[in-house]
């Protein structure tokens, strides 16, 4: 059992995230989470209620919110949490939110694909959007709900009908495809995982994911058809987890660790700290596609620049082209999800 000195700074859960803790003279945030009671909703609240960084964990979902909220409270960490349960109560938990996470929606199962869980998840997104555009307008938006190439242009389009799209402060959380690469290039090179960094680009399904091995730190190589396969492996890494569930799930416990290192790197950034860096899939200019994950500059106003593509690979660059044609079509269907 941890202290009650020492519990919030010294998880040995992933000190990667958590060494983030520590400080206690940033700004506190109010965090939603909505979709808590899901399987990714719970663990990612858990991981959430850890940080010093929050005084307010608002949860939300349709189902037993109130059970999930009273659990958590009994932890002896600083963030006040609330329960909300159903739609006559996201009001009340969006208002005066800072940051939203979504992980809400169905999750994958066997033979699914991102793309089959559209019909579904698109209007889940669309409704708790169209609260956060009417509740708390000026929040940061993260979507975890699948198909992110789809969900985040449909969230964009919703805020744009409310006159309240601010392109920096809505974010695609593909952090899982970066925790993916380097546990595989650490494992693949016996390298220590907590000092691996692989930019993910592109999207979050597929072929959209375009792993950059060519700038990973520290500087790896590998042989061209050891490369192809681990290129492989990181883009159909959540299919690995889905089959290997058996029917029972997707990939929930490392989904979570991801949206929570996605959010505190992101908390910490609103307070004021600089060079918080992280990939996420956002409102781009970089490529031909509208929307794209590129590494981000994170400031007090969400993103403060994008860093781009840097240098490609050749081997890179056939990544883009393929990834293009199905990451175009993703978001079109997305935008037009809202307009039609």
């Amino acid at each position: 059992m941890y202290s009650r000195v020492c519990a919030p700074s010294t998880v040995s859960l992933a000190g990667k995230v958590f060494r983030t803790f520590s400080s206690t003279s940033c700004r506190h945030a109010n965090v939603a989470v909505l979709g808590a009671s899901g399987g990714i909703g719970q663990p990612l609240s858990l991981l959430l209620k850890e940080s010093r960084m929050i005084t307010r964990l608002s949860l939300y979902d349709i189902m037993h919110t109130p059970g999930v909220a009273a659990d958590l409270s009994h932890i002896e960490t600083p963030p006040k949490v609330s329960g909300h349960l159903g739609p006559e109560q996201l009001k009340d938990a969006l208002t005066g939110m800072d940051v939203v996470i979504i992980p809400a929606g169905v999750p994958r199962k066997p033979g699914m694909t991102r793309d089959d869980l559209f019909n579904t998840n698109a209007s889940i997104v669309r409704d708790l959007v169209d609260a956060c555009a009417k509740y708390c307008p000026k929040a940061m938006i993260g979507i975890i709900a699948n198909p992110v190439n789809s969900t985040v242009p449909i969230a964009a389009e919703v805020l744009k009908k409310h006159g309240c799209f601010e392109p920096n402060r809505l974010f695609g959380i593909s952090t899982l495809d970066i925790c993916r690469a380097n546990t595989f290039v650490a494992e693949a090179k016996g390298l220590d995982v907590t000092k691996v960094n692989v930019p993910v680009m592109g999207g979050h399904s597929g072929v959209t994911i375009i792993p950059v091995l060519s700038q990973a730190t520290p500087a790896v190589s590998f042989p061209q058809d050891q490369l192809e396969k681990l290129t492989v492996r990181i883009q159909e890494a959540g299919t690995e987890v889905v089959n290997a569930k058996a029917g029972a799930g997707s990939a929930t416990l490392s989904m979570a660790y991801a949206g929570a290192r996605f959010t505190f790197s992101l908390l910490k950034a609103l307070k004021g700290e600089e060079g918080v860096v992280e990939c996420a899939f956002v409102k781009s200019s970089e490529t031909e596609a509208s929307y794209f994950s590129t590494p981000l500059l994170l400031g007090k106003g969400g993103i403060a620049k994008n860093l781009g593509l840097g240098k490609l690979s050749d081997f890179e660059q056939g990544l883009l082209k393929t990834a293009m044609t199905e990451l175009l079509a993703n978001i079109k269907k997305g935008e037009e999800f809202v307009n039609k």
